[in-house]
């Protein structure tokens, strides 16, 4: 049994996030965030080429998806680089682990 209020290592894989997945699901948010602000980035290039708006909100308002886009796309990037990083080093932590003799065999 363990203490209270003590952390235990988890033995079960699909309880435990390991960095690999946090990675992981911190670029898909991204992404999602790119191409929904690429998205509204277009519907509102639309709509201010056919719509035509006149309010001085507008003016101020449909850029701000592009801005969005611009700053997703660098958070997209940093953390997809940082994913295949932890990817590449999890690979190598997995390579290591085999035994020397395993390469002769047969």
């Amino acid at each position: 049994m363990s203490t209270p209020g003590r952390r235990m290592p988890c033995s079960h894989p699909t309880r435990c996030r390991s960095a690999t997945r946090r990675s992981t699901a911190a670029a898909q948010w991204a992404g999602r965030l790119l191409c929904w602000s690429l998205a509204a980035g277009m519907a509102t290039a639309a709509a201010d080429l056919l719509l035509a708006p006149h309010g001085t909100w507008w003016h101020a308002l449909w850029p701000l998806p592009w801005y969005l886009t611009a700053a997703a796309a660098l958070t997209w990037a940093c953390l997809r680089a940082r994913e295949k990083a932890a990817q590449r080093q999890a690979a190598e932590e997995e390579d290591d682990d085999s035994p020397d003799g395993w390469d002769q065999a047969a």
